[in-house]
């Protein structure tokens, strides 16, 4: 077995990873993960970890599940891999298939497959558009997303979502795209003075600005998260989805709703389109599909748009050779299969997601938290200068990575989004580990502010 040195030396020679600066990685030294099981980690140097954020908002059902190796280690032996092109297909594809349709919002009977969330949301930007064309208004091309969104990072994913450093490289976002600002209460409704019911409205008809000034007969799709993950888990106001829905109908715009961080019971309900009340036409899905032992991601398409596609389409243009990749299918049958069996959603609903919303709110108190938020097993803790003003601490102190790296030395994996502090646990997570979990984000919380005190940055 190799040392750690010798790991992270072959790491800097090889290995460019996602969103980072490699100089700077390789200085450092990548941290080793060996192994999991449950909702714990160990690195090369026998480290117990607490990951809190589901590897990457996507082991719902846990590290070690044996039905999930064994699924796959079947379907490997008998097919380990065919395309679904040339009119072909595979047993573990279609058996999902009809799955989804049973654990989705009703009206969702179609699945185009996909490898990942990114891929799913350039088939919405395809799909999108081809339903328009076969309505015969082809110049409906315009989606509209919201700037602190995130839908991937392909060049289509990370068009449409809202994160303009992403945009920065590249020549983003393409032609087509525009966006509306999130509704994030904190950050633009509390220093207007706006409760938060009233901010949600406000927020919502952003979109019906966007959708006029764009022109009604241009905009094709309006697509979102039901709650932001990756942009720092914001919760949106109870007022805003229905608002967002009745201005989506009054156009006729398709509403696409991105759950590839909220589905598969992360919020309390299968899909959160279901928590927050909104009724899309497209969800784009991954992650918690396979718990992330497998790649797998794709699009549930509504019956408005799957009936123009099959009645009125003739041949889509799109696919991808991993498209119903039996082994990932297989995986995900057993997965969804798992989540029924374990009951995790009803868990998350009644059991997790209220304890977690107790803890949190008690960590909400904390010096240092300027405002806390849950949605089922998800939260954010915003770290502030002033508890009593709310004010914010100047962008380039970093402060969450001051507070991500007194959780990364505590056994604690907890992100951070700016001076938002997140996490996304698996659902199988008990009231006694969200106890331990909250514990060591208390502890974390405490140093950070220490630390920021000894540097001047906090009185």
């Amino acid at each position: 077995m190799r040392t750690t040195a010798e790991w992270q030396a072959a790491d800097a020679a090889h290995f460019l990873h996602p969103f980072t600066d490699f100089q700077a990685l390789a200085k450092k030294g990548s941290r080793i993960v060996t192994r999991a099981e449950n909702i714990y980690l160990w690195d090369s140097e026998g480290h117990k970890i607490l990951d809190a954020m589901s590897g990457l908002w996507c082991v719902n059902v846990g590290y070690g599940q044996e039905a999930l190796v064994d699924a796959a280690t079947r379907q490997l032996r008998e097919l380990p891999f065919y395309n679904s092109f040339f009119q072909t297909t595979t047993p573990p594809a279609v058996e999902l298939a009809e799955l989804l349709a049973e654990v989705m919002p009703p009206g969702f009977q179609h699945v185009f497959y996909a490898g990942s969330g990114s891929e799913g949301n350039d088939t919405v930007v395809r799909m999108v558009r081809r339903y328009w064309d076969l309505q015969g208004q082809p110049e409906r091309q315009v989606i509209i997303s919201r700037w602190n969104g995130y839908h991937g990072s392909t060049m289509a994913g990370a068009s449409l979502g809202g994160m303009k450093y992403m945009h920065a490289q590249g020549g983003l976002p393409i032609p087509g795209i525009t966006h509306i600002e999130q509704p994030y209460w904190w950050l633009h409704g509390r220093p207007a003075g706006l409760s938060r019911a009233e901010f949600g409205l406000q927020a919502a008809r952003w979109l019906e600005a966007k959708i006029l000034e764009v022109g009604p007969d241009k905009v094709a799709a309006f697509i979102a998260e039901p709650i932001q993950g990756a942009g720092g888990v914001i919760v949106p106001p109870e007022t805003y989805w229905p608002e967002i829905q009745r201005i989506c109908d009054q156009y006729g715009i398709l509403l696409v709703s991105d759950e590839v961080i909220c589905g598969f019971g992360r919020t309390g309900n299968w899909f959160g389109c279901q928590t927050v009340g909104s009724r899309p036409d497209l969800i784009t899905f991954a992650k918690g599909v396979t718990s992330g032992y497998i790649p797998l991601g794709g699009v549930m398409v509504g019956e408005r748009v799957a009936k123009a596609l099959i009645e009125q389409g003739g041949e889509f243009e799109h696919g991808y050779t991993y498209s119903g990749h039996p082994v990932a299918c297989a995986v995900a049958l057993a997965n969804i299969r798992l989540i029924r069996e374990l009951k995790l959603v009803e868990h998350v609903r009644d059991d997790l997601g209220p304890y977690l919303a107790e803890q949190f709110a008690q960590l909400g108190e904390h010096p240092l938290v300027g405002e806390a938020q849950t949605c089922g097993a998800m939260g954010a803790l915003l770290l502030v200068k002033n508890k009593a003003t709310g004010e914010a601490f100047p962008g380039e102190l970093e402060v969450g990575m001051v507070c991500r790296g007194h959780c990364f030395g505590n056994g604690l994996i907890m992100r951070a989004v700016g001076d938002r502090m997140i996490i996304a646990p698996p659902l199988v997570m008990t009231r006694a580990q969200v106890d331990e979990m909250v514990a060591l984000i208390r502890r974390c919380l405490d140093l950070t502010l220490a630390d920021v005190r000894s540097r001047g940055w906090a009185a």
